[in-house]
Order: structure tokens, then C-alpha cells, then sequence
């Protein structure tokens, strides 16, 4: 056996897995016991916190076929432990894995799974899955899915084809009570709890209390929280969870089901009236119309056609397999509302369930939701080092007390108290709080202006965007396409572009029908819907569309066709004809098309084709649309014009969307049947070129101005588009994500043929304003070596790489190490499919960049949840496509987003280092204080907490966003030299002024004498003195030491708080945050008034002792020369020297923005007396891209030269290596 076994589930999935066998040991379980009963209990909570330690230190290792308890690890960068136990499915009594039960199934006609031979290969399945000696299955399940062990791999697996079980989403509402539990169970409640206990024996009762009240009311408004998400994710799985379903078993027999019954194989009817589907299925007859708005966040209806028979596929694609994502045209999706559906009759419209339950896409979405991956780690992360840190501090203090204590000799049970009193004060309680609280106010901020959040804690990750990916259509350019014309081709040659395509001479033409037929647009309750694109081309020729209703289906033997005509006045020909051809007369007036079949369009394949037939003719019409390349490649070589190219790219350099049209004539032999059943490349070949459509895709009025200030703030913009490669560049170039001056490589990367190595070609596209540029020129005017200081210079140099999504599958698969130098430099990304989208979003991660992704959501769901911060322009409120959508359809939300980003990230850092400086002001007040065997009254540690602390807190949370975005970013973690520098000098700055007031008072001549202010005494007579006397024996609270340091800490507090909420540059300026400002002129003058003028009732409640007015003076200097020093530190020094340093550093690397050598600006501070703070002993930058664009300005070799080759190495294929070769 194995002991050091290890197998990985989910391999090359996003939930990639290691796995590790144990068994419950006896003797460790013991020895655990009695630690837990010798901590208290204590040793049972950190097992509990950490899965890992809980499983090690009760279990023994075994092999994973034999183990009891399985450990599990991410393979992620978050590295998160899980465990789960084994557990037992008895095959004999487990009814649906009886082999009986499955023979009577299938004779039923109830699939088991989609195979050829059931009965065979269950039992296969059966003898794979189960141990033969004692007939049971071992699995254990992990969130939501159940995974058992399989022999053929000896190892853990999804149980695919034997065991489905119910076809629910089960999105259990925990109980209050389960909840309740979990969250008293978090460590910081716990410490709470541990706190109050202490503060109860030492009497610091109104404390104590204050703290549980706060808790409570914490732990209530998380829970309704938690709570609210688990009903509405409940209420939003529910509303398929139990329907009827008709579903066909043998004999074409009908039978109903719930849907909780229904497994992969079963055949279901699609109702008429449409239905919202229970699972994965995909469609074998008919044809439906689907919303997909609750997967996709788009709002336009899809059409679904059934799946082509591979049968009579003449390209020997037989074997090839089903798969959602590629056959995702054919696939109704869990969750999504057929609206409606087209049959033939007698033949219903059916569908076979794929996946069912967890494993749909609405079920893979809802367990995205349950079981997140954590975000923002490296913030949290830091957060909890900066914990350790002042817990260290605590430490010192904690040892501190007991050595002073026992040098007193200071009771035992006091001396307890005291020492773990110091360590309590240091975790301030209404730190979780005051951390949320900046989000929840840029949340709801967000929300004013149409920006809608799923995930909050995103928000803090924006803010450090500095890369942002776009899609073209719809997002930076009008959703909507105008026609601007079309330029038809007869006898293969381009006749002059035409603008009105609504006119008689046309109307009878194949183009105009192929631009009337070649479409998915359908009625819904009669108003057109479908693609903005067909509905704009539909519109341009005038034409009707009419779709037969049931009664109509149910008269015709066959599909009934959606019919297209032209209106009646685009007929006027046959008018004058007299009234013996009255017969000719109306035959025009019924010239209609029917569609009989449609391939709906498809991104992998660029095009979309139909099967129709004008209304007498015998022979049917197949007419296809798409990417111009594409459609002339299916085309005779001799139908298309030679000048083809040439027109193409004269179009698309002008920025206009292309679209090719093509036509033939089918055979007369192919009927109504056949044609539903042959496969779309039978259809889609050996066609006519008949032209090209150009649409005018107008960029949106906001973008140019957007993109600006993205550039402006040092944040890069990149297109992501499924468009024309060159009209991308167009827009691109249009809307100044590419300026005019700056040069653009191509890289048309081929992959290994015949022998060969996959290789790259270089090409320099040229500008719009110089066409037919020679490679001599573009030589010179590119210098391979950045050797040039000015900025003048680098303005010339700069280029963008472009490529398609072919060329971006090659380099990834056998370029890897190319891959980094393109992601720097890669502006323009076309024709690339929804999966190259998310690898692209990836790849730039893979480099450091920080990334947002705004798109429309409807192809752009992978690359939206994979950006850290993906942006969806959605009509929905909420698209669980995204963890953002803008309610407004414009980009004018990304900026919007990241100065949101920006002003939370800094609201969290001012409030942590705020939260810090309080606890070290209060555990230096309290260790000063415990040199003289003092300590803090109880009411002052009450007003401190709650009265100064909770209210700065969560008013200075309430600063917005700065109007605009600057070139600055703020740091990434805590951890960084400014953030350091800052709490450093402020922690000394406030130690050093509380010392001063805390030795100096100790040199007055009143000092030693309690008759310092006889006033003040004659107070404290007339009122509850005496009472007074025995708490000041019992604690020595009221002394000139308490109260001298009461009042300087409680102004540090303040002082801190207003040097700590600075605004630009990305927060709004402290003085415009009104609820801040007053609460702190409030605090500060009451604390004025009650040290200049005591009140007696006042000092009594807060036990101050009474001091010459002469010392008040001296407290009040003393706290205006810490107030002036501190916000000298904080806004002069920190502003204008290190954050102006460390900014430097973060652009080192942004090659559109460096203006020095790589170096001289940093080494310039390098040999600074300040450089310990910064942390950068070395001055290489951390995030890989910045240190690959230093290396890149010295490599002579970057960026490649025009018309030269990159080809891979044949021989070293795993590590993605390639040579340049230049072709001369």
C-alpha cells in the first residue's frame, strides 16, 4: 500500500483537485481528546477552523481505495482544504442499480445512458464502479456532487452512466439555528467571547456589554443576509424544480412525469406553449425559440434547430461527438424559457436529456454561487499579517504586564486579568464592520448609477484594474448595425455599390432573397425579434415575415414554413397587363418564400445558411451569410470576382462590417423530408458568390472620450471581437485605442502541416493613411531597439500586435514562451470564439495584469467571470453572468467602476490603518498606564469604542469616489512601503506626544498632592466623592496619569482619523464628506470643552480627576503640535516624496508610459535613506509585465522585423520554444 498516495479529481478542470486517502486512528483520537479537554475546548475550534490539521492529526495515511476519509486540496492559487468522509451505496438495495430494475427500464424505454448496447454496458459500469466482495460503491461528495470510485482508474470519478440520481438543484435554506452555529463558530466571535468573559471578572461590565450588543447585532444582520441569498438562490432553482413532462418511451407511447424523474437519455416533448426547461436536453425534431436571458444576460430570443444527423453526413463526420458547448445551437439549457416552438405533425417536437441536476449549466451556475472562490486574497491576506503583527505587539506587552506585576506584587488572579486585558484590546471589535462598510456604501453608490454587484467583494479588486478587454458590438460600437449598401456581383465581376436595396428592380432578385430567407428572426406575439443585425437587413429590403399558427400546422402534412413576401407596392409590374392575363396579374401579387430549413449561425464556423423555396417553384434554394472569407471559400473559385480581396479590405479599413451572400440551386430530388435531415455541409458547399452586404457599425458617441481617459489613467484597453480582423484595426484606430502614429504588427500564426513546424508571420499593416506602403519603409520607420530617452521619440516606436482567433490557438499551443511579449503589446484580438476570449483573459492574468472585461454578455460569459472584474451591458438588473452589470448599455461604466474600485480599496486601507493606530493609541495608553498600576476607567474605554471609534469608523467610510481617473493606482495590499511608512510615523508620532504628556505631568509642582484644584475637589465633595474614594483605591483610576492620558489619546484618535481620510487622488476631499466632518467637530469639541471647562457630572461618570487650568493649556499644545506633525507627515512628506516613488516604480514597465530607461528613475531613489520603507531592496518591479517590458526595451530581437517568420522548434515542443528565422 501506498502511504504517500496521491491522485488528482477534476483533472485540467477549473475545479482541479489533489486527493489523499486516510484512516481514523484510535490512539491519535485519544490524544486529541485529552487536548481538548486540557484547552478547554479550545484545541476542538482550530480543528475545526482547519480541515488539514483536523484530518492529520486523527487520522493515519492509507491507500485511497481502502480509506476512510478523503483530504482534499485546490490546485489553485488558493491552495483550500477540504475533507469529506466515504461513505457506502449498497448496490442490492439501491433499486435503480439493480440489474433487474435496469433490465425493466430499458424495456420500458426509460435510457439509462446514451449508448448503443444498455443492458451490457451497465453491467460493464457496474463490475468498473463497485467492489465485487462486498457489492457497495464508495463515493463522498463535495459541493453538491457526489464522486465514486472507479477501478478502471483507481480513482474517484463523476458516476457518469450509472447512477443519475434526482434531477434537482437542491439549494437547501439552512436552518437559523445551522447558521447561527457556523457564524458564532468564525474565530473573531469567538475572541468576542473570550474578551467579554474577561472584561465580566474584571467588573468592565458596561464594556462587556457594549461588545455583546454590538456582536449581536452583527451576527443578526449577517445572518439575514446569508439567509436572503440562500432563499433567493432557492426561490430562483425552484421555479423548475417539480413539472410535469411528457416524455416518449417505446411504441412512440406518451408518458407524464415529474421532472425530478427524468435522466440522461430520456426523449422529452417540448410542449407547445413553451415551457422553462428542467435539464440539459438536446433537440432531435423541430425547432424552438429560447430566452436565454437568465444564463447569458441577453435579452434577444435565440432559435434552436434540431440536431443534424451525422448519418448522411458525406464528410465521414459520423463519429463525431455531442457536446453542449459545440452543438450549443441545437442544446436547450436548464433554467432558459422556450417561448416557442415550430413542429412537424405527427412528429412532436423532442429532445434528449443530457444533463441532469448539478451537472446542467443552470446547475453548474448555482454551485459558482454556493461554493465561490474566495477573492481579494492578497488584501485578506495581508489584513490578517497585519493581525499577527499587532498581536505580536500584544505579546510584548502581555509579558510586560506580568514582569511589572509580579516587581508589584500584584495578586495572581489580577495579574491574569490584566495580562490577557492587553491582548483583547489589541483586535479591535468592530473591525469586520468597519472593513464592509466602505464596500456596502460603493455598492450602493454603484447602484445610483446603473451598476448593479453580485459579488461586493469584487469591488476593492477593481479598483486596481489596469487592463481592460472590450468587445466590439454592442459595447464599443451601436448594438444596432446600419446599412450603408450592397455591391452585388454579375459575371464575376463587382457592379457599383448600391445604396437603396428596397426597390422594384430587386425585389424578384436572389440577393434581395437570400437577405429575406437568410435569417432567425420570429414573431413574438407579432412583433419581429431576433439578431439586431438580421433584424436591420430585414428591415432595409421591406419585406413580411408570417409564421404559420397551429391550426395551419395541423392542415399540411409537412413543417409548416415561415413565409417572407414582399408588400404589394413593390409589385406594380404586371399593372398595365390587360384583363385576359388576369391570371399573370396575380401571380406576382403572391410571390412568397417559404423557409423550410435553417442552420443557424454558428461562431465557430462564421456563417449561417438556409434551405427555401419560392412559393411554385419545384426546385428549393439554399442561401448562406457570413464572414466574407468564409463564404468564399464554399464558393465556385470562378463565381468569385478577382478584385474580391482588394473590395474587402477597402471596406474594412474603413471600418464597415462585411458580409458575404452566396446561392444554388438544390437538386429537384431533394423533398421536404430529406432536407430536415441532411446534414448543413452538404448544404453549404459548391455555392455562387452573389456579393456583399456593408454595414456601418457607428462607434457609440461616448466611447473615443472613454477610451481617453483609460489611456490618461495609465489603464491599457484591448478589443476582443469576433469581427473582421481588419475592421477591428478600423475601429480600433477610430476610437484611439490605436493612435494614429502607432504601428500595427499582425501575427498570422499556421499551424504544423505536412511535416512542417507550427511558424508565426509577421506582417505591418499599414495606416489608413498611407496604403501600399513598402517593406523598406516600414523597416526604417520601426526601430527593433528602444535606445531613444525622450518621450518624443517613443511616440514613434510604439506598436500593437494584432491577431485572430486562429492564430491565438496556435501560439498558445506552440509558442508558449511568445505569449508573455504578445500579451504586453496585444491591442486587437478578432474572430475570436467565446472560449479564446476566456484564454485570452487568462493569458494576460498569467502576466500580472489586473483585468476587467466588459462585454454584452451573450458569447462573453467565460471571459466575464474570469476577469477580475467582468462587466456585462445588460438590461437585467442583475446578470449572473457577471458579477457586474451596467443597467445603462455604455462603457461609460467601466470608468465609473474603477473609481469605485479605487475610492472602497482606499476607504479599506484608511479604515485598517485607522483601526490599527486605534488599537496601538489604546494598548500604549493602557501599558503607560500599568507602569503605575492604573488603567482605563470603564466609561472611558466606553466612549472611546463607541462614542469616538464606531462613529469615525463608519462616517469616514462615506467619502465618494474622485471625479475623474488619474494615472495613479493605489497599492495593491497593505504591505506595501507607503501604507507601512504611514502607520509607522503616525504609531511613533502618537507614542511619542502620549509619553511626553505622560512623563511631563509627573514633573509638575502640584503632582504628588491630591489638592491640586481645590475647585474641582470642593466638586467632587458635594457630590458621590466618598463613594468614589473606594473605586479609586480599588483600581487607582482617577489620577493625574489617566486623565492626562485620556485626553491626549482621545484627540490622537481624531488627529489620526482626519490624516488618515485624505481624498485625491481618488477619493472625493474630507471636507465634502459632511457626515464625517461634523461628527468629528462634535467629538472634538466636546473633548475641548469638557478638558478647558470640566463638567462635575461628566468627570465623575468618566472618573477624570481635576488638574490646573494652567496643565489643561499644556494637554491643549501638547495636542496641536501631535495634530500638526501628524498631517505634516502624513500629506506633505508621504504625498510628495514616497507615493510620487512608489507610483514611479508601479509605471516602470507600462511601455506606453515610460518616458526614462528602463531603471534611472528608481535607481535615482535607490541609494534614498527612505529606501527601507519601501521595501525594495532590488529595484526589480514585481508584476512580470512590468519586469518583461523592461527586459524588451534592450532586446534587439523585439519586436520582429517585417515580413520575417517565428517558427517553433520541432524538437523542444513542451517548452513552446521557436527561433526567428527572416525570409528574405
Amino acid at each position: 500500500m501506498d502511504r504517500e498516495e496521491r491522485k488528482t479529481i477534476n483533472q485540467g478542470q477549473e475545479d482541479e483537485m489533489e486527493i489523499y486517502g486516510y484512516n481514523l486512528s484510535r490512539w491519535k483520537l485519544a490524544i486529541v481528546s485529552l487536548g481538548v479537554i486540557c484547552t478547554g475546548g479550545f484545541l476542538l475550534l482550530l480543528l475545526y477552523w482547519m480541515p488539514e490539521w483536523r484530518v492529520k492529526a486523527t487520522c493515519i495515511r492509507a491507500a485511497i481505495r481502502d480509506c476512510e476519509v478523503v483530504l482534499l486540496r485546490t490546485t489553485d492559487e488558493f491552495k483550500m482544504w477540504f475533507c469529506a468522509k466515504i461513505r457506502f451505496l449498497s448496490l442490492e438495495s439501491h433499486p435503480f442499480v439493480n440489474p433487474k430494475s435496469i433490465a425493466n427500464k430499458i424495456s420500458n424505454g426509460h435510457a439509462v445512458h446514451l449508448t448503443e448496447n444498455p443492458a451490457e454496458d451497465t453491467s460493464h459500469e457496474m463490475n468498473k464502479y463497485s467492489q465485487t466482495q462486498s457489492q457497495q460503491i464508495r463515493y463522498f461528495t463535495h459541493h453538491s456532487v457526489k464522486y465514486f470510485w472507479n477501478d478502471t482508474i483507481h480513482n474517484f470519478d463523476f458516476l457518469k452512466k450509472l447512477l443519475y440520481g434526482i434531477n434537482e438543484i437542491a439549494v437547501k435554506v439552512p436552518s437559523v439555528f445551522k447558521l447561527l452555529i457556523k457564524e458564532v463558530l468564525n474565530p473573531f466571535y469567538i475572541f468576542q467571547l473570550f474578551s467579554v468573559i474577561l472584561w465580566s471578572t474584571d467588573e468592565y461590565y458596561y464594556y462587556a456589554l457594549a461588545i455583546v450588543i454590538m456582536s449581536i447585532v452583527s451576527i443578526i444582520s449577517s445572518l439575514y443576509s446569508i439567509r436572503k441569498q440562500y432563499v433567493m438562490l432557492h426561490d430562483m432553482v425552484a421555479t423548475h424544480s417539480t413539472v410535469r413532462v411528457s416524455v416518449c418511451r417505446v411504441n412512440e407511447e406518451i408518458e407524464e412525469i415529474f421532472s425530478t424523474d427524468l435522466v440522461p437519455g430520456d426523449v422529452m416533448v417540448i410542449p407547445l406553449n413553451g415551457t422553462v426547461m428542467p435539464c440539459d436536453a438536446v433537440l432531435i425534431n423541430g425547432t424552438c425559440i429560447v430566452n436565454e436571458s437568465m444564463l447569458t444576460g441577453e435579452s434577444v430570443p435565440v432559435t434552436k434547430t434540431n440536431l443534424p444527423n451525422p448519418s448522411v453526413d458525406i464528410k465521414g463526420m459520423g463519429e463525431e461527438l455531442y457536446s453542449p458547448e459545440t452543438h450549443k445551437r441545437h442544446t436547450l439549457f436548464c433554467g432558459t424559457t422556450v417561448i416557442q416552438t415550430r413542429f412537424y405533425t405527427g412528429e412532436l417536437v423532442k429532445a434528449i436529456v443530457v444533463r441532469t441536476g448539478f451537472s446542467t449549466s443552470k446547475g453548474q451556475l448555482v454551485r459558482s454561487i454556493l461554493y465561490p472562490k474566495p477573492t481579494d486574497f492578497k488584501l485578506y491576506r495581508d489584513a490578517y499579517l497585519f493581525l499577527l503583527c499587532l498581536v505580536a505587539v500584544a505579546g510584548i506587552g502581555f509579558i510586560y504586564t506580568i514582569v511589572n506585576s509580579i516587581l508589584n506584587e500584584v495578586e495572581v488572579g489580577e495579574i491574569i486579568i490584566e495580562s490577557l486585558d492587553i491582548i483583547t484590546i489589541t483586535v479591535p471589535p468592530a473591525l469586520p464592520a468597519a472593513m464592509t462598510a466602505g464596500i456596502v456604501y460603493a455598492q450602493r453608490r454603484l447602484k445610483k448609477v446603473g451598476i448593479f454587484c453580485i459579488s461586493p467583494q469584487r469591488i476593492n479588486i477593481c479598483g486596481q484594474l489596469n487592463l481592460v478587454c472590450f468587445d466590439k458590438t454592442g459595447t464599443l460600437t451601436e448594438d444596432g448595425l446600419d446599412l450603408w449598401g450592397i455591391q452585388r456581383v454579375e459575371n464575376t465581376r463587382f457592379l457599383l455599390p448600391e445604396e437603396n436595396v428596397c426597390n422594384e428592380l430587386l425585389v424578384k432578385s436572389q440577393f434581395v432573397a437570400c437577405m429575406a430567407t437568410c435569417h432567425s428572426l420570429t414573431k413574438i406575439e407579432g412583433v419581429l425579434s431576433g439578431d439586431p443585425l438580421d433584424l436591420k437587413m430585414f428591415e432595409a429590403i421591406g419585406w413580411i415575415l408570417e409564421e404559420a399558427t397551429e391550426e395551419e400546422t395541423a392542415l399540411h402534412n409537412r413543417i409548416m414554413p415561415t413565409v417572407v413576401r414582399p408588400p404589394k407596392q413593390l409589385l406594380p409590374e404586371s399593372t398595365p397587363v390587360g384583363n385576359q392575363e388576369m391570371e399573370l396579374f396575380e401571380l406576382p401579387a403572391v410571390y412568397e418564400i417559404g423557409i423550410v430549413r435553417q442552420f443557424p449561425f454558428s461562431s465557430a464556423l462564421q456563417r449561417m445558411s438556409v434551405v427555401a423555396r419560392v412559393l411554385g417553384d419545384k426546385k428549393m434554394d439554399a442561401y448562406m451569410k457570413g464572414a466574407p472569407e468564409v463564404i468564399a471559400s464554399l464558393c465556385k473559385p470562378e463565381t468569385v470576382p478577382v478584385e474580391f480581396e482588394k473590395v474587402l479590405e477597402d471596406y474594412t479599413k474603413q471600418g464597415f462590417r462585411v458580409i458575404a451572400l452566396a446561392h444554388r440551386k438544390l437538386e429537384s430530388k431533394l423533398t421536404w423530408h430529406k432536407v430536415q435531415n441532411i446534414s448543413r455541409d452538404a448544404i453549404e458547399n459548391n455555392m455562387d458568390f452573389m456579393g456583399l452586404i456593408i454595414m456601418q457599425n457607428k462607434l457609440k458617441q461616448e466611447t473615443p472620450a472613454v477610451l481617453e481617459d483609460l489611456h490618461k489613467a495609465n489603464i491599457r484597453t484591448v478589443m476582443v471581437t469576433g469581427d473582421n480582423m481588419l475592421t477591428a484595426v478600423s475601429v480600433a484606430r477610430d476610437c484611439g485605442m490605436i493612435l494614429p502614429q502607432d504601428k500595427i504588427i499582425i501575427a498570422e500564426a499556421l499551424p504544423p502541416k505536412d511535416g512542417k513546424v507550427a511558424k508565426i508571420n509577421w506582417h505591418y499593416a499599414d495606416s489608413l493613411t498611407q496604403s501600399g506602403n513598402s517593406p523598406a519603409v516600414d523597416t526604417e520607420a520601426i526601430p527593433i531597439k528602444l535606445v531613444h530617452d525622450s518621450l518624443e521619440d517613443l511616440q514613434i516606436t510604439r506598436y500593437h500586435f494584432a491577431m485572430n482567433g486562429k492564430s491565438f490557438s496556435v501560439i498558445l499551443e506552440h509558442f508558449q514562451d511568445l505569449v508573455p511579449k504578445l500579451m504586453l503589446h496585444g491591442t486587437v484580438f478578432a474572430r475570436m470564439a467565446p472560449d479564446q476570449k476566456t484564454q485570452l483573459i487568462e493569458a494576460l492574468q498569467n502576466v500580472d495584469y489586473f483585468v476587467g472585461m466588459c462585454g454584452d454578455g451573450a458569447n462573453d460569459c467565460g471571459a466575464l467571470k474570469r476577469a477580475h472584474g467582468g462587466i456585462s451591458l445588460s438590461e437585467l438588473e442583475a446578470s449572473v453572468a457577471s458579477p457586474f452589470t451596467s443597467k445603462t448599455p455604455s462603457i461609460s461604466c467601466v470608468p465609473n467602476l474603477i473609481r469605485e474600485g479605487r475610492a472602497a480599496l482606499m476607504t479599506s486601507f484608511c479604515v485598517f490603518k485607522f483601526m490599527a493606530l486605534y488599537s496601538i493609541i489604546q494598548y500604549f495608553s493602557v501599558t503607560l498606564l500599568y507602569s503605575i498600576l492604573s488603567n482605563l476607567g470603564d466609561f472611558q474605554f466606553l466612549f472611546i469604542d463607541l462614542a469616538i471609534i464606531l462613529v469615525v469608523v463608519f462616517t469616514m467610510s462615506l467619502s465618494p469616489a474622485w471625479k475623474e481617473l488619474v494615472a495613479q493606482r493605489p497599492p495593491s495590499g497593505l504591505i506595501s512601503g507607503a501604507l507601512l511608512f504611514s502607520v509607522l510615523s503616525q504609531i511613533i508620532i502618537c507614542i511619542g506626544f502620549q509619553s511626553l504628556g505622560f512623563f511631563w505631568v509627573k514633573q509638575q509642582p502640584w503632582y504628588p498632592y491630591s489638592d491640586a484644584c481645590n475647585a474641582a475637589r470642593s466638586l467632587f465633595q458635594n457630590s458621590s466623592h466618598v463613594d468614589n474614594e473606594t473605586e479609586l483605591d480599588a483600581r487607582n483610576i482617577q489620577n493625574y496619569e489617566n486623565t492626562t492620558v485620556f485626553f491626549i489619546s482621545s484627540f490622537q484618535y481624531l488627529i489620526v482619523a482626519v490624516a488618515f481620510s485624505k481624498g485625491k487622488p481618488f477619493r472625493q476631499p474630507c471636507y465634502k464628506n459632511y457626515f464625517f466632518v461634523i461628527s468629528v467637530i462634535i467629538l472634538f469639541v466636546f473633548i475641548l470643552l469638557i478638558m478647558l471647562h470640566p463638567v462635575a457630572s461628566v468627570d465623575q461618570v468618566l472618573q477624570i480627576v481635576c488638574v490646573p487650568y494652567e496643565w489643561r493649556i499644556s494637554m491643549l499644545i501638547i495636542v496641536l503640535i501631535n495634530a500638526f506633525v501628524s498631517l505634516l507627515v502624513e500629506s506633505f512628506f508621504l504625498d510628495t516624496v514616497l507615493w510620487k516613488v512608489v507610483f514611479n516604480r508601479d509605471k516602470q514597465g507600462e511601455y506606453r508610459f515610460t518616458t526614462q530607461p528602463p531603471q534611472e528613475s528608481v535607481d535615482r531613489w535607490g541609494k534614498c535613506c527612505l529606501s527601507w520603507a519601501l521595501g525594495c531592496r532590488k529595484k526589480t518591479p514585481k508584476a512580470k509585465y512590468m519586469y518583461l517590458a523592461q527586459e524588451l526595451l534592450v532586446d534587439p530581437e523585439w519586436p520582429p522585423k517585417p515580413q520575417t517568420t517565428t517558427e517553433a522548434k520541432a524538437l523542444v515542443k513542451e517548452n513552446g520554444s521557436c527561433q526567428v528565422i527572416t525570409i528574405t
